[in-house]
């Protein structure tokens, strides 16, 4: 074996013994103090989550058909949802572009040149004269090139990348997750509106009727005008809310339109005033918020991605060897191209090593922790506000669902007293004044229970977003209730 062959093999060998170094701190995902449960009331109960099961159509839940077809139309048009899935594209091109540096780079290559040597270049030798020719210089050549991931940096490359798709698909689920909550938002507080305007539509029904009443009354001289001045004052004031509401209803309708890829002009949805419930949603230990909200998911992957960055900046502390290697025939003319002769070939090892940078590797290092430090603390926020809302969704439903049973006794009971005040003004026992209270407080009464059964489906869909998702497969609380 030749001399120069011996030094390539060791080089290669040497190479091989040193490639399973892997520069910077191996990832490990830091703990985050969790409570043993959750603060839970009646009428909840501890759920069993599938944590395998699919988080997609949540909404189904709520039995809605036309929320459904909302829901469809956003994941089919949502221009926000394209741009995320593009993303996710790119980072997966980036993650299989990375991955394919471990592997030797090969091409060919292929010249045919013409070219006249002048006559008064340097003198290459004392005793060669200069000379002008004219040649032709064909080659063909295959090539081949290998970095030796001496310092682990394409290794640590490759798990950002990773770490970054991986990143990326949580962050898709994330916005697929917010743009179907933020489309029930808004449509549940549409029907939160058209209910409302039921109410006073209802309402400006029975005042009107009382109007006539007290202007009959007003006529006959059994009253003053001041009862049918103060019914009129009621009516205008109830019929300056319908406006108010009107224009609530028109911008909840705009956000919709916006949601599922519609230009408002051309987006209309009718009123429906069905009363909707909101579904059972079972509750699992504060872990599971780890394992399912994918903006939790997003930040930790954003650690792994911030970690292995640490380990590529501190891969330039450490030598670089590249392999590099030739093969191919080279003649002056077509016909002498394929001789044996001709035969070319080259094989080497090339390494550079930083030997003074005035502390640009260091300053990188440290600019590379400091992003992972970030990332961390990002990642403990994340996590925090995940159990906050949570915390939050489950308490405020329960409160919700006391306080809309209450609204409805209340409503019960302010109709019975407005009944009462029109038997005894129309008996001639009470003022009109009792009428008008009685009128008012049955409408607050109304309009409140009307706007907590919205807050308890708008609880819902935030708890849901808190929780990540779906929860098909998981025990509901009818069925938890039943079995205690």
């Amino acid at each position: 074996m030749k001399a120069g062959v011996k030094v390539s093999v060791l080089a290669l060998a040497a190479v091989a013994l040193l490639g399973a170094c892997k520069a910077g701190p191996e990832y490990r995902k830091p703990g985050v103090d969790m409570p043993v449960a959750w603060k839970v009331e009646a009428p909840w109960r501890e759920g069993t989550p599938n944590d395998g099961a699919p988080k997609g159509p949540w909404w189904q839940g709520f039995n809605d058909p036309q929320l459904d077809r909302l829901q469809q139309m956003a994941l089919n048009g949502s221009p926000t949802l394209t741009i995320a899935n593009a993303r996710l594209a790119q980072a997966r091109s980036a993650l299989a572009a990375a991955s394919a540096t471990l592997y030797p780079q090969i091409g060919v290559a292929a010249r045919d040149v013409r070219a006249r040597i002048t006559q008064n270049r340097p003198l290459s030798g004392y005793a060669t004269p200069n000379f002008s020719v004219t040649q032709t210089d064909m080659a063909g050549q295959l090539t081949a090139s290998y970095e030796a991931d001496l310092s682990g940096r394409v290794q640590r490359t490759i798990e950002g990348a990773r770490a970054t798709a991986e990143q990326s698909a949580a962050d898709l689920e994330n916005i697929r997750l917010l743009l179907t909550t933020d489309l029930a938002t808004a449509y549940f507080n549409l029907r939160a509106v058209d209910i409302e305007l039921d109410v006073l539509t209802r309402a400006i029904a029975l005042q009107r009727r009382s109007l006539e009443l007290a202007n009959s009354r007003h006529e006959l001289g059994a009253a003053s005008g001041l009862d049918p001045a103060q019914q009129q004052a009621l009516l205008d004031s109830t019929l300056t809310q319908v406006d108010v509401l009107k224009r609530q209803r028109s911008q909840f309708e705009h956000a919709i339109a916006t949601l599922t890829g519609t230009p408002a002009p051309s987006f209309s949805l009718a009123a429906d005033v069905k009363l909707l419930v909101p579904p059972a949603v079972p509750i699992g230990v504060p872990s599971d918020v780890l394992e399912r909200r994918p903006d939790v998911a997003s930040a930790e992957r954003a650690m792994a991605a911030a970690n292995a960055q640490i380990g590529v900046a501190n891969a330039a502390f450490y030598p670089s060897i590249f392999i590099n290697g030739g093969a191919g025939q080279q003649g002056r003319a077509l016909s002498l191209l394929f001789d044996a002769p001709s035969l070319i070939w080259s094989l080497g090892v090339s390494l550079t090593a930083p030997l003074f940078d005035g502390g640009r590797i260091r300053a990188n290092v440290e600019n590379a922790s400091a992003g992972y430090d970030a990332a961390v603390g990002n990642y403990r926020r994340v996590v925090l506000t995940a159990m906050q809302e949570v915390e939050d969704g489950i308490t405020g439903l329960a409160a919700l669902e006391r306080a809309h049973t209450q609204a409805v006794t209340a409503t019960k009971s302010a109709n019975r007293v407005l009944e009462l005040a029109n038997d005894r003004y129309e008996g001639g026992v009470a003022t009109y004044l009792d009428v008008i209270t009685a009128q008012q407080s049955l409408l607050s009464s109304e309009r409140l229970a009307a706007q907590l059964s919205g807050q308890r489906l708008l609880t819902a869909v935030f708890l849901v977003k808190a929780l990540g998702g779906d929860w098909a497969g998981a025990k509901t609380l009818t069925s938890r209730s039943s079995a205690q």
